[in-house]
């Protein structure tokens, strides 16, 4: 018998040499049965940890019953109780959903809502941001140039303005804020006029910009110029949903509502599901034929949406984020203490960034890529983010305990101890 010819994309490079036999809960085991701490979640995705047994049952029960049922073509049962389960947790009055597969498809989604429902062709988004790397969302990406090299030219009629990263900018937060609304006022006056301007996309924690979180004043300040040059405010909550950030939405630290949101990843425990909401006189203003697709709202990831609903309102998952978010930060801030080459920890709940500098002050990734591998070594799992790769982010499971928190930031302190030995 010939050998199998064919094997993944070289380009696929792993983020920890782990080959995962199984998940359970905050863990990952090998094929040895070496147990990791898994604080990558899937980068955010499974967010009632691995193989929740509400989740893993509801799941199960729907594969027996109905696998697929496309939804323009048939409508089924899992599907419109997580509508109905959404209107219960989404901002008020976006009470329209429209579903897709990933966080991509869901921002090409928005993208193209807004573009019909004004009639305006210009998104502004921020320096930094992740939205994807389909074509549209590509466009909308800054978080660094390999999401865009080498496949232009882009999608036109978007425009990059800076986003309040304090840290990077040599600022405090109230006056990288002052500096990134300004520039927002300037582009707005110099580059996209607002009767061009569609809409405003920001990301409440820039994610594979280096998790940033976007100051609660910032927020306030797009909402105030959207509702003034008649904008739609476009925030992008896949990775920030479904109680990451110790509230249900990011958003909700600086009290606003958008006029869409895009969710994804948290949604349903590592099953394939996302989409967007928004209000229905916005949501009818779309194009007939401008939503549809195969797979989107598929019955079993539908199922597996439900049951992470109810785990994280029976659990109290969100409140544990917050709690848990900040035992973690606290943690990481006293390893960071005893290592100058970690110049920032930050983030809401449990989305957490270190930041690696060097002594002069430019990126560090060298020395990040060492206390990540180190630690994956020593059984903790972990990924990088940034566009120098020097920020190393830790996003655990909701479900995630004091104890585990604790062991994470012990393994953390001798990772880093070992990367600057």
């Amino acid at each position: 018998m010939a050998e199998p010819s064919a094997a993944l994309s070289p380009l696929l490079k792993q983020a920890t040499p782990v080959l995962a036999a199984r998940g359970e809960g905050v863990y990952i085991y090998d094929e040895d049965d070496r147990r990791y701490l898994d604080f990558t979640a899937g980068i955010g995705v499974t967010s009632t940890g691995h193989c929740h047994p509400r989740v893993v049952e509801a799941a199960q029960r729907q594969v027996a019953t109905l696998v697929h049922g496309q939804y323009t073509t048939v409508m089924h049962r899992p599907l419109l109780q997580l509508t109905e389960r959404l209107g219960g947790v989404l901002p008020a009055g976006l009470d329209r959903l429209f579903y897709v597969n990933s966080g991509s498809e869901a921002v090409e989604a928005a993208l193209r809502l807004a573009r019909q429902a004004t009639g305006r062709q210009n998104a502004i988004v921020f320096q930094g941001g992740f939205h994807g790397r389909t074509m549209a969302a590509a466009s909308l990406t800054t978080s660094g140039t390999k999401i865009r090299a080498g496949i232009g030219p882009l999608m036109p009629g978007v425009v990059v303005s800076p986003f309040p990263y304090a840290y990077r900018l040599g600022m405090s937060e109230e006056e990288a804020t002052e500096f990134a609304l300004r520039e927002l006022d300037y582009q707005l006056a110099t580059v996209s006029a607002p009767k061009d301007t569609a809409a405003i996309f920001v990301e409440p924690v820039l994610g594979e910009g280096g998790y940033v979180p976007a100051p609660a004043a910032f927020l306030r300040g797009l909402r105030e110029r959207a509702d003034q040059h008649g904008i739609l405010l476009v925030v992008d909550e896949v990775q920030t949903g479904f109680g990451r950030t110790g509230a249900f939405w990011g958003h909700e630290h600086a009290g606003i509502r958008p006029d869409i949101t895009i969710i994804a990843k948290g949604l349903a425990s590592g099953f394939p599901l996302s989409g967007i909401a928004a209000p229905h006189e916005l949501m009818e203003k779309a194009w007939p034929g401008s939503q549809g697709g195969t797979y989107g709202g598929n019955a079993v990831s539908c199922a597996a949406a439900l049951a992470t609903l109810d785990v994280i309102e029976d659990e109290g998952l969100v409140a544990n984020a917050a709690a848990m978010g900040g035992r973690l930060t606290r943690g990481l801030e006293g390893v960071a203490a005893d290592h100058d080459v970690i110049g920032d920890v930050r983030g809401p709940g449990l989305m957490v960034g270190n930041e690696f500098t060097a002594p002069d002050g430019s990126p560090d990734a060298a020395t990040a890529t060492r206390a990540h591998k180190a630690a994956a070594e020593k059984g903790l799992l972990l990924l990088t983010c940034g566009p120098h790769g020097n920020v190393v982010r830790m996003i655990p499971p909701l479900i995630v305990t004091a104890d585990q928190i604790d062991q994470a930031v012990d393994l953390w302190s001798q990772a880093v101890k070992e990367a600057t030995a």
